[in-house]
């Protein structure tokens, strides 16, 4: 049997150090992993949301300023894929860049809502507009920009 040299102890095992390097090399790696595999098609939605309500309230602040009943109108698929607005002058709309094409595919278009009139939406001239939902769906997945009449159109926890 050898003996062990004296003054050090036999080691065993990892140090608490050792173990919570690990741990956290570990906890660092696999919250990248879930970001990168958040699904495209959901990112992609949230983006259109955002890029349509920034349209929503533009065009609301235009109907408001210059007391003009306009409305939001999305297209039947029929359009390449574009959104409309009606009642404002053509070259403010073009100067603000308000009529724009969806970023992916044209989504299926759920309009609900007190002030919604049938396939659209009325942004003005009042600055109580109703409460109103726009709810974008592509596939599977689906994403809901509501206001309350008041506030801005923004997106809803939950998406419904």
């Amino acid at each position: 049997m050898r003996a062990r040299p004296s003054g050090r102890p036999s080691q065993r095992g990892f140090t608490l150090i050792e173990l919570i390097v690990a741990i956290t090399i570990v906890a660092i790696a696999s919250a990248t992993v879930a970001v990168a595999v958040r699904d495209r098609a959901d990112v992609q939605l949230e983006r259109e949301a955002l890029q349509l309500a920034s349209v929503l309230e533009t065009a609301r602040a235009e109907a408001r300023a210059a007391s003009l009943d306009v409305r939001w109108v999305p297209d039947a698929g029929n359009d390449g894929g574009r959104y409309h607005l009606t009642g404002l002058p053509a070259p403010l709309v073009r100067r603000l860049g308000l009529e724009r094409p969806w970023l992916g595919d044209t989504p299926i278009v759920e309009i609900q809502g007190a002030a919604a009139n049938g396939r659209t939406l009325r942004l003005g001239p009042e600055p109580l507009i109703g409460a109103q939902r726009v709810t974008l769906i592509r596939g599977d997945h689906r994403i809901t920009l509501a206001t309350d009449g008041l506030r801005p159109f923004a997106i809803t926890k939950g998406g419904a």
